[in-house]
């Protein structure tokens, strides 16, 4: 069957952009790529599921937008997720695939952690600008909540780091399955759950929390933003990544506006995340 790429072209990017990239990742159920140029790409299993997406754009936030496709070349993803991957560190905390031996010092912390074919593993800038901030910002003890967990990486490193307890939430059930097992992988499985669902309507249920992760794309943040507020404790403080260092500018303000005080940003390979503070 394989998979098609869809390239979608906003009518207006500027304005139309946003909302129809919320309705793609709500009907598809995946990530998709913003482009510099506006374009928004996703990706169907077959040329039928490809074409009844784009047929479907016609009752979408933005009609008049169009879209081509792209069939992809086959890939054994159940093996090629492997490529190129090794330790990481960030701080104290290394990040090492299960088929590389890592060795710590005195102080240091190991997360074991194989992706399989879940997002997270360390070598994209999003999730290593996460984990920078997620070893400088955690305090020992605490509750924390990951928003879209993909292979777990957050949450178990933030439970090897000294958190009473990570919860995280996925809406790809095979993706928590892969956390699960990654947390077992460590020894955190007790103090690590995984959640299939919707993070909007989950995470104010789960708070308060202390700390909150959320590496998910720019425009499901901004959605996210009034649950993660919800979720948080006063004072509490959520690490945003997932967003390229363009998107940085047309965060902030809607940052700010949701009510939180941002206390530092990082940039990695292109990739931008912020740490803010949930004002009381």
């Amino acid at each position: 069957m394989g998979w098609w790429a869809v390239d979608v072209t906003p009518s207006a990017p500027a304005t139309t952009g946003t909302a129809l990239a919320a309705w793609l990742v709500a009907r598809t159920g995946q990530a998709i790529e913003e482009r510099d140029d506006g374009t928004l790409v996703t990706f169907a299993e077959g040329e039928v599921a490809a074409e009844a997406l784009i047929r479907a754009l016609a009752t979408s936030s933005d009609p008049a937008a169009t879209a081509i496709l792209r069939p992809l070349d086959v890939v054994d993803w159940s093996t090629r997720w492997r490529d190129g991957l090794g330790p990481r560190r960030f701080g104290r905390l290394i990040v090492t695939p299960s088929w590389v031996e890592a060795s710590p010092a005195p102080g240091e912390v190991i997360v074991v952690l194989d992706p399989e074919m879940a997002f997270g593993s360390g070598e994209h800038g999003s999730t290593r600008a996460a984990l920078t901030f997620l070893e400088r910002y955690l305090v020992p003890g605490q509750t924390v909540l990951d928003l879209g967990s993909g292979s777990g990486i957050l949450s178990i490193a933030a439970v090897r780091l000294g958190a009473a307890r990570a919860t995280g939430i996925e809406i790809d059930t095979e993706s928590n399955e892969v956390a699960g097992r990654n947390a077992e992988r460590n020894e955190v499985g007790d103090a690590c759950r995984f959640l299939d669902g919707d993070a909007a309507q989950l995470a104010p249920l789960l708070g308060p929390a202390e700390l909150l992760l959320s590496n998910i794309l720019r425009t499901v943040n901004v959605t996210l933003l009034p649950s993660i507020h919800a979720a948080l404790a006063p004072g509490g403080m959520a690490i945003f990544s997932g967003m390229e260092e363009a998107e940085a500018p047309l965060f902030r303000p809607v940052l700010e506006a949701a009510g939180f005080t941002i206390a530092e940003e990082v940039t990695d390979a292109g990739w931008w995340a912020v740490v803010a503070r949930r004002v009381p």
